[in-house]
C-alpha cells in the first residue's frame, strides 16, 4: 500500500519542530523485532546524535530476532540492549518523520507530520544471508534519509 493511501493529508517538509531542533524520527513495524530495530541503529550509528531516533511495533514481539541481532553485531551494533517497543499515540506525536515498515494503518496519524512506508521483506524466519540482504537495503534508504534531514551528514 502506497503511503498517500494511507495518510493522504500528512505532508511536511521533514524539519525538525522538537524544542532541541533535532530531528526526531520514528520507525514502525509489526513487532519492532527486525526492520525497526535496524533502521533505528542504523540511523542512530550514521547520525551520529544528529538525529533523535526511535522504534515501536504495533504488536511487539517478546525479542529481538537473533539473525538481527547477528548481522546488526558483524557491523558493530549490538543490540544485545534493545527490547521490542509499543507503538503509542505518545512516540508518534513526538516524532517528526514516521516510517512505517509494514503495519499500514496501525500507526495513529497526526498533521504536520511526514510520514512514509518503507516496502521491505520481513526478517522473522529468515536466516543470516537473507537478513543482511534486508539490512543493507535498510541501510542504504537510511542513509538516504539522513542526508535529507541533515545535510551536513552527506
Amino acid at each position: 500500500m502506497s503511503n498517500d493511501a494511507v495518510h493522504p493529508t500528512s505532508r511536511s517538509t521533514g524539519a525538525p519542530r522538537s524544542p532541541s531542533g533535532v530531528p526526531e524520527v520514528l520507525f514502525v513495524c509489526v513487532h519492532n523485532a527486525g526492520r525497526s530495530q535496524m533502521a533505528a541503529a542504523l540511523l542512530d550509528h550514521h547520525a551520529r546524535g544528529a538525529v533523535h531516533v526511535r522504534s515501536a511495533g504495533s504488536t511487539p514481539a517478546s525479542e529481538i530476532n537473533p539473525a538481527v541481532r547477528e548481522v546488526m553485531g558483524e557491523l558493530g551494533l549490538d543490540l544485545s540492549g534493545e527490547f521490542p517497543k509499543p507503538l503509542t499515540s505518545d512516540v508518534v506525536e513526538a516524532a517528526d518523520v514516521v516510517i512505517t515498515m509494514g503495519c499500514g494503518d496501525a500507526c495513529p496519524v497526526f498533521p504536520g507530520k511526514r510520514y512514509l512506508d518503507w516496502e521491505l521483506t520481513d526478517p522473522a524466519g529468515r536466516g543470516p544471508d537473507e537478513v543482511r540482504a534486508i539490512r543493507d537495503d535498510i541501510d542504504q534508504r537510511v542513509r538516504a534519509l539522513l542526508a535529507e534531514l541533515v545535510p551536513a551528514a552527506r
